[in-house]
């Protein structure tokens, strides 16, 4: 089996282990890994990912702090225009240190510190910045959409309608329209 490929986003640890209190800080811009994104959303891959975390020994393990920031891009839910904005979260995660059994420390809400002595910050950048992507992201609050019938942009006609027929009066509708087609021009009904 091939070791693991360090990532710009793995740091080693090794100097805090056994120090409580010592502190490292990183301060990076990094091309953001793949599936930063939802269906609509998302950081694109490649692009800068901002990461300003400290990494402090404490007891238990490594604990991370700080903050991450991207340009997240998409399509409107409602109108499919084109959104961009800005995206910041903040950072807290506790890394245990594997004890000295070969067992883990598992409080639940805790990811480990690998057998080399490394935190990846990859997965845990990447559910808070997901998560934190809206289901169904809006170009602005009040976007009207697209018509639901034939798929007009809203936002360029807001008068735009269609007639609706009530479907319990759509065969008396049908009834009419038969009527006036066997109508003779005198405006007698044709008796066939």
């Amino acid at each position: 089996m091939h070791p693991q490929q360090k990532t710009l986003l793995q740091v080693d640890v090794k100097e805090l282990k056994g120090k409580p209190g010592a502190q490292e800080t990183l301060s990076r811009t990094v091309p953001t890994p793949a599936d930063f994104a939802t269906v609509l959303v998302g950081i694109p891959e490649a692009s800068d990912l901002n990461v300003q975390v400290r990494l402090e020994s404490v007891h238990e393990g490594v604990l991370l702090t700080g903050s991450a920031s991207a340009e997240v891009t998409g399509e409107c839910a409602r109108c499919l225009d084109a959104i961009s904005y800005p995206l910041t979260v903040d950072v807290m995660q506790l890394f245990t240190w594997v004890d000295e059994t070969g067992g883990e420390n598992d409080d639940g809400d805790s990811l480990a510190v690998d057998e080399n002595l490394m935190v990846d910050v990859e997965p845990v950048l990447r559910d808070l910045m997901v998560s934190a992507l809206p289901f169904q992201p809006v170009c602005r609050e009040d976007c009207p959409g697209l018509c639901s019938q034939c798929g007009f942009r809203l936002e360029d006609d807001p008068e735009h309608a269609h007639e609706q027929v009530d479907p319990r009066w759509a065969a008396l509708a049908g009834l009419a329209a038969e009527l006036n087609e066997n109508e003779e021009p005198g405006g007698e009904p044709d008796p066939s």
